[in-house]
């Protein structure tokens, strides 16, 4: 007896469908699938000494959690190949300028910095087939431009002087890759190289000028790490993300100190981005006008009004940290406070966390464990708050790590624990 028709069809409707949904998810299956190889070939474009760089431990400062009953959790930068959170900066803006055209291989970067930049672009320039030259002031610790010169960069120390003064180290570094891409020109046109005479009266002896740039002629690439959004991008694509990923997307604030800006610009946009209930805070030091921007609204320190600037653009110990103008990517950062830092809280906090966590860290580090304390306070027992660890302190055994320069400068450290941070 045959079935009847309609169950026929019911049969063959249902045979369709399973085959139709069997279809599809073997589709998305493969999409998936694609997803997944594009972005693992993605990941795999980095390797080497390059590919090392990032995805650092986040850990918790032990001391500073128990005494404050928070979580504070410190992002190990102090663990990438360079040594300092500024290597993904590197490479970020590297690779930017590699794939815009704007630096070739063979080409020179050049950067003005106080120390830890300039170290990350000496680090991983090689890896890129580039050099590096250096122009970094002679108040940094003598240990940083000892650094440089073991990496192969090319080291310029000069005096500090304001931003706005031709000779500011940042502006010489801009004049150097302008200098590398006028002698690369040149050479293209098989002009003398050795008879070109430097513009700006810097390095006058033909002799002297060769030496730095003469040796490739592929032309030079100022890395520009306070305006370049590389900076911003690395942090915003790089750090924050691993931030939320490794909290578990549940972590309450974020507290940093600037100087390009990049750093607490990208961490605070991603971390705003994903959860607006996020509190993201500066941390500055003596002298800086950051504070007074966040707090009031206006670049605005008390030394400036009153005439008593000294030659550096603010009077700290620490380096790197600290500005009084407003960089492109510190624009980009969405805070909702800032705090006050001076250097004897820096240096007490180093030689605190030292005894009781075995870190040791860097001036800036110091200063952030600072304000994620404060930040605890403020919040209360119950929050997970992340800072960042920039650096170790190998890089400031000359100035911040050594009693008698301490000891000089009136910051002998004597606490016995945090007391040093009860004062209003």
């Amino acid at each position: 007896m045959a079935p009847p028709s309609n169950l026929i069809a019911i049969i063959a409707s249902l045979t369709v469908s399973l085959c139709s949904i069997y279809i599809l998810t073997s589709k998305c299956r493969a999409m998936a699938h694609s997803n997944v190889k594009t972005l693992t070939q993605n990941k795999r474009k980095r390797n080497g000494i390059v590919g090392a760089i990032g995805n650092t431990p986040l850990i918790r400062i032990n001391s500073l959690s128990d005494a404050t009953g928070c979580e504070i959790l410190g992002k190990a930068e102090f663990l990438n190949p360079g040594g300092s959170v500024k290597d993904r900066v590197a490479v970020k803006i590297i690779e930017e300028a590699l794939e815009s055209g704007q630096l070739v291989q063979g080409g020179v970067v050049t950067e003005g910095s106080a120390g830890s930049t300039a170290i990350s672009l000496a680090t991983v320039a090689p890896a890129y087939g580039c050099k590096c030259h250096v122009v970094i002031p002679d108040d940094a610790a003598i240990e940083k431009s000892e650094i440089l010169e073991a990496l192969g960069a090319t080291v310029e120390r000069v005096r500090p002087v304001s931003i706005t003064h031709k000779d500011h180290y940042v502006n010489i570094a801009r004049r150097r890759a302008l200098e590398a891409n006028k002698l690369a020109l040149q050479h293209i046109n098989q002009t003398d190289a050795k008879n070109v005479t430097n513009t700006n009266g810097y390095l006058s002896e033909k002799e002297n000028q060769g030496a730095i740039f003469s040796s490739e002629y592929k032309g030079g690439f100022f890395a520009d790490q306070f305006e370049n959004l590389a900076n911003y991008r690395a942090h915003y694509e790089g750090t924050g993300p691993e931030i939320w990923e490794q909290t578990g997307s549940k972590l309450h604030a974020f507290i940093a100190a600037a100087g390009t800006g990049g750093t607490v610009a990208g961490v605070s946009r991603f971390l705003k981005e994903k959860d607006p209930g996020i509190k993201c805070f500066l941390v500055d030091p003596h002298g800086s006008g950051l504070f007074n921007k966040v707090t009031r609204g206006v670049m605005y320190t008390k030394e400036e009004a009153e005439g008593k600037r000294l030659k550096n653009p603010f009077d700290t110990i620490t380096e790197g940290i600290g500005i009084n103008r407003l960089t492109e990517n510190f624009k980009l950062a969405q805070l909702d406070g800032a705090f006050k830092g001076t250097d004897l809280e820096a240096v007490e906090m180093s030689r605190f966390l030292l005894k009781n966590d075995g870190l040791f860290i860097g001036s800036s580090s110091a200063m952030n464990c600072v304000g994620a304390v404060r930040l605890a306070r403020l919040l209360g027992p119950g929050h997970t708050i992340v800072t960042i660890l920039c650096d170790s302190g190998m890089r400031h055994l000359s100035k911040f790590c050594n009693p008698e320069y301490l000891s000089h400068h009136v910051l002998t450290p004597s606490a016995k624990a945090l007391e040093f941070l009860d004062h209003k």
